[in-house]
């Protein structure tokens, strides 16, 4: 009998197969079957089915086909079933790997879960999965063979963002571009995992939308009329990257100059003896400043130089800065000749500017050449004072000019509105140096407050002169006075003694002030807020008041130059008081007040007392263990510099403040942007 195995997806498939291979019917066969067929899950682990057919009766060949078909048989069995035990094997291997699993081939989404476990997935930006044809909205979701999944990339894409504007002053116009792109998503082959992140490779293309037709649709809503820059338009719809171009461009005005004075004359001013190499210093080395003879020529005054005006983007005029001419205060011994300044007498020019105001004028010199005493007397000089001797207990030299003394200063004061040197010690004394400069710094100070007083005040008045309540009639006879006196008795009680404080430092002052404006300020104060008279008080004469006390308050913290200077070698039990720079270069300061309003430098010791200096302080040595506290002052903005810090010594910069405790060296102090000290 002829006998063959068939295989095929399922039985009869399998069946078909052999009668087809014996070429016969399914009436002439026996059908036994071998192996049910299994689909498998997702065609993992499938099998074939298998049958044996078995052809009735012998061939015509004269072969013994029994025998030969039951070794065909044998052979075929034996190859079959191996190769079924090997199928098996690698399927059952494939499924066990991927088993509780979840991966992604080609786009495509697959998974098998088993008893124990189901595959989860984490959605990524840019990524959408559908299940059943429905979005996915959970972030992180289960997944199982049984239903169908589908993952998309998401394109993402955005428009170039532009805007044009121009500059405060429209000079300028100004296009800022943040170009476009497109982000392309692709999704990746993951292998086989519990869990896996849906995530997506993502390739960014810059595009840039802008267009020259837009950018200049823009300009023109801005009314921008001339400047453009061409390349820069070019360049901003050519950008890859954020930037902002200059696309328009005004002409700027063309600044002029204020009026200036060319002196002809040396009149620079050294402070003081110079110091050595060595730091010691010489008394002998003092710059002299030469005189003038009458006739001279001090200086020219250059007129100002007016400048241009320019234009802005959108053709608008653009006005150059106003300039100011030099206001010549020609004081003794000076004369204008034709923009030209002009000594009458022989001596020193004394220049001081302040802003574009100058004050010129010569300064005679007195040479006093043994020892200020009971004797001589005090001496006032309109000039320099060189005193070749000592100044003795509670004597006065005051000078409108320089202070000069080679010997000790004992109990006496020194007043100059100029430089203060000494060559010898400083004890019990008091020196004043710039006063009339310190005297108008502390009158704009006041008149600052004061203003700012006066401004509340106007707001006050202007409030309830608005009010439904307010009749003007009641105040149209007897001004605005009854009104102003309720408002400081109620409101503003702390301005009446602001004045009084301002007008009595007038009265004090009155001989070092040159401007009569700073006592009728204090008269049109002390009239208006304080008096009572029977003059009508309007609003507008507070605005008046207002707009002069202004000029002076700019006028007071314009710097002075050059500002006057203090150079002793040693200062004990003293007071020091300069509108500039206070220079203490022998042995040091001991229980010494001092106050500088430029920089204070002391290269000996500095033991007890307390000192200040505007614009710094530098100290070789400062405080002791048995000396009393000592301390050093300066503003928020300025530093502290000690190259030796004993205990006891206390160092304020601004409101804080640091004691030390023990000995440091090379001390930098200053404030850092909380307020605290740095060391």
């Amino acid at each position: 009998m002829q006998s063959i195995l068939s295989k095929g997806n399922s039985i009869n498939d399998a069946i078909s197969i052999g009668l087809e291979i014996l070429g016969t019917t399914k009436e002439n066969v026996n059908i036994e079957i071998i192996e049910h067929g299994t689909k498998g899950i997702l065609g993992i682990g499938s099998k074939k089915a298998m049958v044996r057919l078995t052809k009735f009766g012998k061939t015509s060949s004269g072969l013994d086909f029994d025998i030969l078909s039951d070794e065909l048989e044998k052979a075929v069995i034996d190859l079959e079933m191996n190769k079924g035990l090997e199928d098996n094997n690698l399927d059952n291997l494939e499924s066990e790997r991927h088993e509780g699993k979840v991966w992604i081939k080609n786009g495509n989404i697959y998974c098998l879960s088993s008893a124990s476990h189901f595959p989860t997935v984490t959605i990524q930006k840019g990524v959408r999965l559908y299940k059943n044809g429905i979005p996915v909205e959970e972030k992180t979701t289960i997944i199982t063979e049984f239903d169908v999944y589908e993952i998309k990339a998401e394109d993402e894409e955005a428009a170039s963002n532009w805007k044009v504007f121009l500059d405060e002053y429209k000079l300028k116009a100004y296009l800022h571009i943040v170009p476009g792109y497109k982000m392309v998503r692709t999704i990746p082959d993951m292998e086989p995992d519990n869990h896996i992140n849906l995530s997506a490779l993502e390739r960014k293309e810059q595009s840039n939308s802008l267009t020259y037709l837009e950018v200049i649709q823009k300009l023109d809503e801005l009314r921008v009329k001339h400047g453009f820059n061409q390349s820069e338009i070019n360049k901003a719809m050519e950008a890859t990257e954020t930037a902002t171009f200059e696309i328009a461009t005004g002409i700027p005005a063309k600044q002029g100059k204020d009026g200036w004075v060319e002196l002809k004359v040396d009149v620079d001013v050294q402070e003081g003896p110079k110091e050595r190499k060595d730091g010691s210093v010489d008394f002998r080395e003092i710059k002299s400043i030469p005189k003038v003879e009458r006739g001279q020529v001090i200086g020219v005054i250059h007129p100002p130089i007016v400048g241009e005006p320019g234009y802005t983007v959108t053709y608008e005029p653009l006005p150059a800065k106003q300039v100011f001419p030099i206001i010549l205060n020609a004081g003794r011994g000076v004369l204008e000749v034709d923009g030209k300044i002009v000594a009458t007498e022989s001596g020193r020019p004394s220049i001081e500017r302040r802003g574009q105001l100058l004050k010129v004028s010569i300064v005679q010199k007195l040479t006093h050449k043994g020892t200020v005493d009971l004797t001589t007397g005090n001496i006032h000089f309109l000039g320099d004072v060189e005193i070749l001797g000592e100044v003795a207990n509670n004597m006065v030299v005051e000078a409108e000019g320089d202070i000069n003394v080679h010997k000790t200063v004992n109990n006496a004061l020194l007043a100059s509105t100029g430089a203060i040197i000494s060559y010898g010690s400083i004890i019990g004394s008091e020196l004043s140096a710039g006063k009339n400069n310190m005297l108008v710094t502390e009158l704009g100070h006041l008149l600052r407050l004061i203003n700012n007083q006066v401004e509340k005040i106007i707001s006050f008045i202007s409030q309830l002169t608005q009010s439904p309540g307010f009749k003007s009639s009641d105040f149209s006879r007897g001004g605005l006075q009854p009104l102003i006196r309720i408002l400081l008795e109620k409101k503003f009680k702390n301005f009446p003694p602001l004045v009084k404080k301002y007008t009595e430092a007038v009265r004090r002052g009155e001989r070092y002030l040159e401007d009569e404006k700073w006592e009728t300020i204090g008269t049109s104060l002390s009239n208006l807020f304080l008096s009572i008279h029977n003059e009508a008080v309007s609003l507008q004469k507070i605005y008046d008041v207002t707009e002069k006390m202004k000029h002076l308050i700019e006028f007071a913290e314009t710097p002075v130059e050059p500002d006057s200077f203090i150079t002793i070698p040693y200062a004990l039990n003293s007071q020091l008081y300069c509108s500039g720079n206070i220079l203490i270069l022998g042995q040091g300061s001991v229980n010494t007040k001092i106050h500088a309003g430029g920089v204070l430098k002391i290269t000996g010791v500095l033991r007890g007392g307390e000192v200040y200096g505007r614009m710094g302080v530098e100290v070789n040595e400062s405080g002791a263990e048995s000396a009393p506290a000592t301390m050093i002052a300066v503003p928020e903005d300025q530093k502290i510099r000690i190259k030796k810090a004993m205990e006891g010594t206390i160092i304020k910069i601004g409101t804080s403040k640091f004691t030390f405790k023990e000995t440091s060296y090379n001390i930098n102090a200053y404030l850092d942007k909380d307020g605290k000290i740095v060391l």
